[in-house]
């Protein structure tokens, strides 16, 4: 009990010092071992030598925790997906751990501001650094706390605030196409409206999308692109849809004709 308490007063007494306090807003956890973290973000151009002259770098934490990643997500899906089989849960993995996927992640949680790198390293350029990075924090999170805090941290911050795992799983589908082939099997006018462009602080436009269908708004999509949005707003429908069953009828109904009574 004694040893909790003393924990967590040393805990608060580093709440408002780097670097405790700037992993906490990406882990939403302090950490108890903060070495581990800050070679997380050490690139191995910006390595320091050891008194027996060996190299520390975040390399060896990126070796440990691509494994451990592999693994959160493979329990993830495993669990979230009970119905579908081997294949799809394999191509799922290799969509959620790619390296483009992992560079995304890391510069949304802000992990791309805590890097260290030699000046020669142009970080513009080699993004790759950032995606490393994330599976060296993964190792340094394992080696502080654990798989369980791994799984969480994956859970509830990766992927609850910047993954939609339905999305990844259906990312090849052309949800514009499906949503307008719907439209036009039930004689359905279908629409999708520019509502704001966003230019946003890293230079990207946001374009955020209306999806009408019979003039009656239905969802919304976001996007870097214009297209990216529509297929947004047309997922979003989709998902919509298929929750109601009654979604189409009742739209009909409020055209004055119902289509359905000659199916």
């Amino acid at each position: 009990m004694f040893i909790n308490i003393f924990r967590n007063i040393r805990l608060f007494s580093f709440a408002r010092k780097e670097p405790f306090l700037s992993f906490y807003q990406i882990l939403g956890f302090y950490p108890k071992k903060i070495a581990y973290y800050e070679l997380a973000v050490r690139h191995r151009s910006a390595s320091i030598t050891t008194e027996n002259g060996f190299l520390l770098s975040n390399e060896r934490l990126e070796f440990l925790g691509d494994a451990v990643l592999n693994s959160v997500i493979t329990d993830i899906l495993y669990h979230r997906y009970e119905n579908e089989y081997e294949g799809f849960l394999t191509n799922m993995r290799s969509r959620l751990v790619k390296r483009d996927t992992l560079n995304q992640l890391a510069v949304q949680i802000g992990l791309d501001k805590l890097m260290l790198t030699s000046k020669q390293v142009v970080s513009n350029t080699n993004k790759n650094i950032y995606g490393n990075a994330l599976e060296a924090l993964m190792g340094a999170v394992y080696l502080d706390f654990g798989y369980k805090r791994c799984k969480s941290f994956v859970t509830k911050i990766l992927i609850q605030k910047h993954i939609d795992l339905d999305k990844v799983a259906f990312a090849d589908v052309n949800f514009k196409s499906k949503i307008i082939e719907l439209s036009q099997k039930y004689h359905l006018s279908i629409e999708f409206e520019l509502a704001e462009e966003q230019l946003l602080t890293n230079n990207q436009h946001n374009f955020r999308t209306n999806l009408l269908i019979s003039g009656k708004h239905v969802s919304e999509g976001n996007g870097i692109s214009k297209k990216e949005s529509h297929q947004d707003a047309a997922f979003n429908a989709l998902k919509l849809i298929e929750a109601n069953p009654n979604f189409i009828p009742d739209i009909q109904f409020t055209e004055g004709t119902n289509l359905f009574e000659n199916k």
